[in-house]
């Protein structure tokens, strides 16, 4: 049996800092596979699964701009209101939240370690946080709407 990823040793050319975060985006999203495996289209559309399917990717696309010392788009606002709306297939969510991940990724692995105290802002109020605090946040979130995913998968699927 495979360990967990954060128990699979260090990312080759990945700051030891900022790996944890790439482990846990790793973590959330094998998690993913294996239990939305289990449900169908119609599951995500009747219960509040796709919301969670579609708040993971969208979150993931925000904070990585944040992250970036960027703003949101009027698309990224966009997205953000239609995340209660039902819509998109399993397939089709689950194939967003891979692409959010691979570039929340891509982001946190060009990270300069220099500048992981960095002030960020987030929203439109511009509430400070730092570069380090929001890679930290963009893994604790996905995390706990996985969490809250794998608990609907499980009632749907028992």
């Amino acid at each position: 049996m495979t360990p967990e990823p954060w128990l699979r040793g260090p990312l080759e050319n990945v700051n030891p800092l900022v790996a944890p975060v790439l482990r846990a985006l790793e973590q959330a999203r094998e998690d993913l596979e294996t239990h939305c495996a289990r449900v169908t289209d119609e599951d995500v559309l009747a219960t509040p699964l796709g919301f969670h399917l579609r708040h993971i990717a969208g979150s993931l696309d925000r904070l990585t701009t944040y992250l970036k010392g960027g703003e949101l788009t009027e698309a990224q606002f966009a997205f953000l209101h239609s995340e209660k709306d039902a819509g998109g297939t399993r397939q089709e969510l689950l194939a967003r939240i891979a692409a959010a991940m691979e570039h929340a990724s891509q982001a946190v692995q060009a990270l300069d370690p220099e500048l992981l105290t960095s002030p960020r802002t987030v929203g439109r109020k511009h509430l400070p946080t730092t570069v380090i605090g929001i890679a930290i946040h963009l893994a604790e979130h996905t995390q706990r709407h996985v969490g809250q995913t794998i608990t609907i998968c499980n009632f749907i699927t028992r």
